[in-house]
């Protein structure tokens, strides 16, 4: 099983929270910094940072993340979350609902592999897939 790990900086429960409504996503688990263990305290003024969070979706994937350290974030580049939905009227609903305050770089349409398929950054500035695969593929 392979499921994604993103880093946010400093909105990762905002992202969170996003992603539970617009993906029908249930949190799991959201541990903030100030729940580790005494010998590894958090770093004065990141006590409500998130360390740790798990949202479970409705198809069974997982999505895992934290807000990295200032001097640890990166852009999220290199990669886009593939999200395949059957529905394409769900999955248009859903590629809407994360394109919300982001930005579009590609129209959610009928393609020559899929029944609906568009392209978007999210307003967190991580990138989606949304695929509603044509029957065979």
């Amino acid at each position: 099983m392979l499921n994604p790990y993103l880093f946010y900086q400093d909105n990762c429960e905002a992202a969170f929270n996003f992603y539970a409504k617009a993906l029908g996503g249930k949190i799991d688990a959201m541990m903030r910094s100030s729940e580790a263990p005494p010998d590894v305290p958090a770093a004065p003024g990141r006590e409500k940072t998130i360390m740790h969070a798990r949202m479970s979706l409705p198809d069974g994937s997982v999505l895992m993340a934290s807000d990295a350290p200032p001097e640890h974030f990166n852009k999220a580049q290199g990669f886009s979350i593939s999200l395949t939905v059957k529905d394409t009227e769900e999955g248009e609903r859903k590629f809407n609902a994360l394109a919300d305050g982001g930005s579009i770089t590609m129209p959610f349409s009928k393609t020559f592999w899929a029944k609906g398929f568009g392209m978007c950054v999210d307003k967190f500035g991580i990138p989606w897939m949304v695929n509603c695969p044509a029957e065979g593929m």
